[in-house]
């Protein structure tokens, strides 16, 4: 039975690093940017969701959605005034923004008072509850990641597939120019991506603090998403999903059975793989340029 319980882990932990993956696939297929702060956006959002939930003492509940606006807002924010004014300019300045753009984040969330380099628990309402069945015995977590994260990409997928603003998403991430002639607003189809991509980032860490707790360095689980995207095929949204349960798998099974060290290092042995066998990712997406 340990197997099935290896397996119920690794999808839960499989399914954080989809959501942060995600986030890095939404804005490269939007403006082609890698934004490598994707994992200190979801520390932030972590620490804002314990400020709401432990030392405001709001509901849980509301505190995580309001978490999720106070991100979605901030990367409105990035994008407004950081990644804008850079546009035509070599993806060198975008990247080393983005890297900057993390250490800021992280190096600021342990100058506030309350927050500092000190770890702190975020409780759950389904925290600490252990459901046996058949001599399986599964965290509520886990579970609840696993639920919560699928809800999650059901909206999404309704959103970009049922709304007329998600169908100018893809419209805009396919051709820019061609959207911006047909009447799209793509400057701000790109800023409501940065902040669905932070409020998603936000949700991850909501899921993620419960079992790993709230601290500075959070953002560095940034680093196991980045090879989930890699193997989903960056720019693919099933891809970062897939990937992100592919990589969370690999961990939570190396982890048991293998060495130890093997799983620090399980996420880059995949990626180096998928590369050698399929370097555009497995769900990498083919497109023809007229030149």
């Amino acid at each position: 039975m340990e197997i099935l319980q290896l397996t119920i882990a690794g999808v839960a932990i499989g399914c954080i690093y989809a959501l942060i993956a995600l986030g890095f696939v939404l804005i490269y297929k939007a403006t082609e940017v890698v934004n490598f702060a994707q994992g200190d956006v979801m520390m932030l959002g972590a620490f804002v969701a314990f400020t709401f939930a432990s030392l405001w003492k709001l509901p849980f509940f509301v505190a995580v959605l309001l978490a999720i606006v106070v991100l979605a807002i901030v990367g409105a924010i990035f994008d407004r005034f950081l990644l804008r004014p850079i546009i035509g300019q070599p993806t060198f300045a975008a990247v080393m923004i983005t890297l900057a753009l993390g250490m800021v984040i992280r190096g600021v969330a342990t100058m506030i008072p309350g927050w500092g380099t000190d770890t702190y628990a975020l409780k759950a309402p389904y925290s600490d509850g252990v459901l046996r069945a058949g001599g399986v015995s599964v965290s509520t977590d886990h579970i609840a990641i696993i639920v919560l994260t699928t809800l999650v990409c059901l909206l999404l997928w309704a959103f970009f597939k049922r709304t007329r603003v998600g169908i100018a998403m893809q419209a805009a991430s396919q051709n820019q120019l061609a959207a911006n002639y047909m009447g799209i607003p793509v400057r701000r189809i790109n800023t409501l991506i940065w902040a669905i991509s932070s409020g998603v980032a936000a949700f991850a860490a909501v899921l993620l603090a419960p079992i790993t707790f709230v601290h500075s360095n959070m953002g560095f689980i940034g680093l196991k998403a980045f090879p989930a995207a890699v193997v989903g095929g960056f720019g693919s949204i099933p891809g970062a999903i897939v990937g992100g349960l592919i990589i969370g798998l690999v961990e939570s099974y190396s982890g048991f059975y293998l060495p130890e060290g093997f799983k620090d290092v399980a996420a880059y042995i995949v990626v180096l793989l998928v590369l050698m066998i399929r370097p555009s990712g497995i769900f990498a997406e083919m497109r023809r340029k007229k030149v």
